[in-house]
């Protein structure tokens, strides 16, 4: 499961969702902004406040690093086979 933690103004929040979106990944949205549980969650999976944050099955990539999405994704992929 892949959730995404954002805010609607986040520029690179948008260019996560857009790649995540060009490899048909099935992801969950959490607007941070919203979700005020959301939020306190993802500080305390990621220790930070700043977005985006993805959580890919447990495991967190923050930013926009394209590279480290890519291989967190394949490695469970690779996982689940």
């Amino acid at each position: 499961m892949i959730k995404v933690y954002s805010t609607p103004t986040c520029p690179h929040c948008k260019k996560v969702k857009e790649f995540l979106d060009s490899i048909n990944a099935h992801y969950t949205d959490v607007n941070v902004i919203k979700d005020r549980v959301a939020r306190e969650k993802m500080i305390e999976i990621s220790g930070q406040q700043g977005v985006p944050v993805i959580d890919i099955d447990g495991e967190i990539v923050l930013g926009f690093d394209k590279p480290a999405i890519i291989n967190t994704l394949d490695k469970h992929r690779a996982l689940m086979k």
